[in-house]
């Protein structure tokens, strides 16, 4: 078999290493640099230029470099009935939960306020708030929504969540739909969002959703920036609606120097490093992935194309 890495691979050397550990006869090609598009019977995709996937007469399976697929979903192009394979890792979710935890612990405790007065060389304690009267929010109940949901439970928040479909969790306040989503937001002190990226989605973040949430609520946006109308989050930052975001997700990446989230005083913003792929940690399951292609076997974690997950 060989695989192809495919796309925006900053050190494709490292992904090499890695997956040859676990199975050094495998032929490992990157893209543009091999000569047969025959050969090809699986790729390894991040930010693949357009139309090239369907080049391969032979290829029999596509998979992510991370857990999401909207960057393969992309391509209008995409050869049909080819199964395609998101990753779902210990470690990415484990960062992932993380960097929530991070930046909700940040907006409780009053850093930011306290890195304002910082500056001024202000020495003046804030009001302390209860951590079981905060209520975090968080869109999308997948892997890495239920992680994030048991760990902040666990230290004492209160917790709800929001799915497309119904689901049962234990301790946590489930709701579901569209009938269902301003009632879910009419509580929420702190809004997460880790719903996958697909036309439904696609700028939920917006006034309507803002106007919503209780007055001075927080957003962490860890998704995709597609999910986020940026003009709508500065409009409820200017009019107090919204206390503060944390975003490491943009509509355009990198974000342009002249942005006003570079300079604003209630953003905090990181460069789309909430949860970053390990090749080490994710090897054995691309591995198993292509063995089970080649043998015929069902595949874990293929997502459904028409649902875009």
């Amino acid at each position: 078999m060989t695989l192809l890495l495919l796309g925006e691979f900053e050190n494709p050397e490292i992904w090499i290493s890695a997956l040859k550990t676990d199975q050094p006869e495998l032929k490992i090609e990157v893209y543009p640099n091999f000569d047969n598009l025959l050969e090809i019977d699986a790729v390894l995709v991040w930010m693949h230029p357009l139309g090239v996937i369907e080049k391969f007469p032979n290829l029999k399976i596509i998979i992510s470099t991370g857990a999401g697929v909207d960057h393969i979903l992309r391509d209008p192009n995409l050869p049909p009935n080819i199964p395609i394979v998101r990753l779902v890792d210990e470690s990415l979710t484990a960062q992932m939960s993380e960097y929530i935890l991070l930046a909700i612990l940040q907006f409780h405790r009053q850093f930011i306020a306290y890195q304002i007065q910082q500056n001024q060389q202000l020495w003046q304690g804030l009001p302390p708030r209860n951590i079981a009267n905060c209520t975090v929010g968080i869109l999308g109940l997948g892997v890495l929504g239920l992680d994030i949901a048991q760990k902040l439970k666990l230290i004492g928040f209160s917790v709800r969540g929001w799915s497309r479909t119904p689901k049962r969790l234990d301790n946590i306040n489930c709701f579901s739909g569209k009938e269902e989503f301003n009632l879910f937001l009419s509580e929420c002190s702190v809004l997460v969002c880790l719903l996958p990226l697909t036309p439904e989605t696609e700028g939920i973040l917006n006034q309507n959703t803002f106007a919503a949430l209780p007055p001075g609520a927080y957003l962490i946006n860890v998704a995709r920036g597609k999910h986020l109308v940026e003009e709508d989050l500065l409009t409820a930052l200017t009019s107090g609606q919204l206390s503060g975001a944390c975003l490491d997700v943009f509509q355009n990446e990198p974000l342009p120097k002249n942005h006003p989230f570079w300079v604003h005083s209630k953003v905090i913003i990181t460069p789309h490093i909430a949860a970053k792929t390990i090749p080490a940690c994710v090897a054995p399951q691309i591995i198993e992935a292509l063995q089970k292609s080649q043998e015929g076997l069902p595949l874990n974690n293929t997502i459904n194309v028409s649902r875009g997950y």
